[in-house]
């Protein structure tokens, strides 16, 4: 078996990076070859060090290409990533073949995709953001800061000024959305698919070909087993994230300020400095080293997760319920799908300030309800670990069930 995972990034910049080369590490190690394709510089050592062979098409992130006609083309339609993919598979068998694509918006683009398609290859994609289907990846309306329910590329989605910039950014991004669905052959080209949340498969499927077949298969992360958190006896509250709008940070903030909770926010963004200024018992700490993102767990009363965008399957909650520590999260995003309300944590209306300050003060003030949720999610997480090893397992039993179909 030859399997090749194509991101857009080299390097571990966030949650989709991170999947994409900790699972192509742990495949390279188990001696299966494996080749991980990618656009933008460095690459990460680790995947050297696993024996994965690297192709890296040696390109810029969109966002940091000057020329915004050169981005704009790239975006759009990658000629140089097509090439090298072609290139990559012109000596490959396609039934011992399985090209598995985690991020293509920020550098690749469709191109590579439409390549292996049109060749005969068996692929598969990951739903780590909504970009299959709507044009800014998150089914979100940023100008109202809510979730958008309109249908993508709609009369009503074109005319709707919904993107985080500008509506010239918008127009894009449909243009981008246009030629990936047409020419780029996603997503009806594609027959296989990965969902790593429930809540990310329903919003998903209506835009998939009938005979598409979705297989779950949860994100791992890196976390030692030790003994859980002791959250009775703690008082703080703890939220990880970017601070943009969409993230909720803001509502944390207001949430905590609202009962006079301690809140430390691990992260950095354009609303920083005006959650800072809320109150004196939150604190912006910026972006922390992993190990210091577990430290900050250790002395939690519970995670928040505020955000207002589905998200698809945040880590730093599986990070937290391994820790014991409880998660309060919004009912609207995809971490409900990794806390049982009322058992491993507590469920609040996604964007409601004031039904979050309530469910942070039913932790605040009762010590025994906290250590209970704390111990279930504990127990319930080391029932079935999200390890690196567990991840490729199973993905390596949907790469077979794709080759012997």
């Amino acid at each position: 078996m030859h399997v090749i995972i194509l991101n857009d990034f080299g390097h571990i910049n966030g949650g989709t990076a991170k999947v994409a080369i900790d699972s192509a590490c742990e495949i390279g190690r188990r001696g299966i070859r494996t080749t991980y394709f990618t656009a933008v510089n460095p690459v990460a050592a680790q995947l050297g060090e696993a024996g994965v062979h690297v192709v890296c098409t040696d390109q810029e992130e969109l966002v940091r290409i000057q020329n915004k006609v050169e981005a704009a083309v790239q975006g759009i339609w990658n000629r140089k990533a097509a090439e090298r993919v072609r290139a990559l598979l012109s000596g490959d068998d396609r039934q011992k073949t399985v090209i598995h694509v985690h991020g293509w918006t920020k550098a690749l683009s469709s191109a590579p995709l439409r390549v292996a398609v049109r060749m005969g290859f068996r692929v598969v994609v990951t739903f780590h953001d909504y970009f299959l289907a709507c044009p800014n990846g998150g089914f979100f309306d940023y100008q109202i800061n809510k979730i958008c329910t309109l249908k993508p590329l709609r009369l009503a989605c074109l005319a709707r000024h919904c993107d985080a910039r500008s509506y010239g950014q918008k127009l894009y991004r449909v243009a981008r959305q246009l030629v990936q669905q047409h020419f780029g052959l996603l997503p009806s080209g594609v027959e296989h698919y990965i969902a790593i949340s429930e809540l990310g498969a329903s919003v998903l499927r209506p835009f998939l070909p009938d005979e598409a077949k979705v297989h779950h298969v949860d994100n791992p992360i890196d976390v030692e087993r030790e003994g859980p958190v002791a959250v009775g006896e703690n008082v703080l509250f703890v939220t990880v994230g970017r601070l943009s709008p969409e993230k909720g940070g803001l509502l944390a903030a207001q949430a905590a300020s609202a009962i006079g909770a301690s809140l430390d926010i691990v992260g950095d963004g354009v609303q920083a400095q005006v959650i800072q200024e809320i109150a004196a018992d939150i604190r912006v700490l910026g972006w922390l080293k992993p190990e210091g993102v577990l430290a900050k767990l250790q002395k939690a009363r519970a995670l928040i997760f505020p955000s207002l965008w589905y998200e698809v399957q945040p880590l730093v909650v599986l990070e937290a319920l391994a820790r014991g520590v409880p998660a309060i999260v919004a009912d609207t995003s995809a971490a409900r799908d990794l806390v049982e309300n009322g058992v491993t944590g507590l469920w609040f209306r996604g964007g409601d300030a004031g039904d979050l300050a309530d469910k942070m003060k039913m932790i605040m003030n009762d010590d025994t309800l906290t250590a209970e949720l704390g111990r279930a999610a504990y127990r319930k997480y080391w029932e079935q670990p999200r390890s690196v090893k567990t991840h490729v397992d199973t993905l390596l039993t949907v790469y077979r069930s794709m080759l012997d179909a």
